[in-house]
């Protein structure tokens, strides 16, 4: 049988290994229209900082490809799917069959229709950070358009290169989507404090060579004009070929389209109503589209999001539903902003139904275990959000946290897997990465994973 994969992105390559774990009874094929091999695109803001060069950030050596009898066509645009066929057909007029074709297109950067925006560079592939590094080395001061995840990321990968930068943000406080307006505000004094001067409220007019200019007249000086206003589904080839298309590629909770031989998957596809941008859901769909094109049974019912971001002096989670209020829903709170702290959660008959945790804190993993299971909370709320205060347990500690309490968000990797994995004879985190995934999606969870390895080893007088 004959699976051919269009995209070659974060879920398109997490399907192959998927696939190539599970049968090798297929013919596989992955169409890239990056040149590049697959990488991980939630670290590229440290390709921007200089911590990370480009194969630093890959996901698969190129020489995978050939071990595991994989055709990678890397560098191909995809013109069309020729339903009758089974064939796709690539903008070079090549044809390449098909028995099961699984579309992993992801998502294009939105970018305004506002005069000079040729001038600005956007930030959403690796090809964009070469570019934007190449303006960089001769640039005075940056200016980033969009305070969402992937602003913030750009705006404190340039700042973290010694460049001056101006966060401009049309809502009124950071990240309006994920956090509350008190926690905006902390993210941003955090921010000032890396070198990131963080403006909300504010609509940019126009992009000129020295700077911006905005709608009320206001110019914001910046040589380097770096755009991250969001991202939209690349759903034109479905389109174009008759499947049924919303916001995204619509599937059903086995990733099938309305054509039963065409699966879509990560950030193109939508599913009960929903398009999902991390990295997270695209994996996890990745995994059910793989078993079930295998032959076995899966069914995606949705993900519970948690957004993470970890840098240097900033740590965020937030989850859920953040934005209620005490009118309805039980709100538990505390703000530090002179510490950069603000920690918020949100409950509803006796369960975690979002959270927001900003600052260095033991809580998260306790948090994001109590809101991805639903499970009842204790009556001491003050625990919960500083572990330990009044002997509350710590999810992010060896000691106490469950083996079913979930270290790796991106990957639903556990601290019983972790456990096993050590048992097994990995006594490093490579070793655990390697055979279960865990630090490889944001890598926040990778001073948990050497926690619980390094407890291990002391527990049982092994040498990490």
């Amino acid at each position: 049988m004959r699976v051919v994969v269009v995209g070659n992105g974060m879920a398109g390559s997490r399907f192959v290994t998927e696939l190539t774990d599970r049968t090798k009874d297929f013919r596989v094929t992955v169409m890239g229209e990056e040149a590049w091999q697959p990488y991980n695109r939630v670290l590229l803001s440290n390709v921007l900082a200089g911590g990370y060069g480009p194969d630093q950030v890959r996901l698969l050596d190129p020489s995978w490809y050939g071990e595991h009898g994989v055709q990678a066509l890397l560098g191909t645009q995809v013109h069309h799917i020729d339903r009758e066929t089974r064939a796709v057909i690539a903008a070079s007029g090549e044809r390449v069959p098909y028995d099961i074709l699984v579309l992993a297109t992801g998502s294009e950067a939105i970018v305004p229709p506002i005069p000079g925006v040729e001038r600005a560079i956007s930030f959403r592939t690796l090809d964009d950070c070469q570019r934007i590094l190449a303006r960089a080395d001769g640039a005075s001061r940056a200016v980033v358009v969009g305070g969402g995840l992937l602003g913030i990321e750009a705006a404190r990968g340039l700042a973290g290169r010694g460049l001056p930068v101006t966060l401009l943000h049309l809502a009124g406080h950071l990240m309006e989507r994920q956090l509350d307006a008190e926690a905006g505000l902390v993210l941003g004094e955090t921010l000032a404090a890396l070198g990131v001067e963080v403006r909300t409220g504010v609509n940019v007019a126009e992009v000129l060579d020295d700077g911006v200019r905005l709608a009320d007249g206001e110019f914001v000086p910046g040589d380097l004009a770096v755009l991250a206003c969001g991202v939209r589904p690349l759903t034109r080839l479905a389109q174009d070929a008759g499947l049924e298309v919303r916001r995204g590629v619509v599937v059903d909770d086995e990733m099938r389209t309305d054509d039963p031989s065409i699966f879509a998957i990560g950030e193109c596809a939508e599913h009960e109503g929903t398009v999902y941008g991390l990295v997270a859901p695209a994996w996890e769909q990745a995994e059910v589209a793989a078993t079930v094109i295998a032959g076995g049974k899966a069914l995606y019912r949705g993900s519970r999001l948690v957004t993470r971001l970890k840098a240097r002096s900033v740590e965020l989670a937030a989850m859920g539903e953040t934005h209620l209020t005490e009118e309805h829903a039980e709100v538990v709170r505390f703000s530090h902003r002179a510490k950069g702290t603000y920690r918020k959660l949100v409950i509803k008959e006796g369960r975690l139904v979002g959270a927001i945790v900003l600052g260095e804190s033991d809580a998260v993993g306790t948090l994001t275990h109590l809101f991805d299971r639903g499970g009842p909370l204790p009556g001491d709320r003050a625990g919960l959000l500083f572990p330990g205060l009044s002997g509350a347990a710590a999810a992010d500690s060896p000691v106490r946290m469950p083996d079913s309490a979930k270290v790796c968000q991106c990957n639903n990797v556990t601290k019983g897997q972790i456990r096993a994995c050590w048992e097994a004879g990995a006594r490093d985190v490579a070793g655990v990465a390697a055979a279960t995934r865990a630090t490889t999606g944001c890598g926040s969870c990778k001073s948990a994973v050497e926690g619980i390895v390094g407890w291990l080893c002391e527990q049982e007088g092994v040498s990490a």
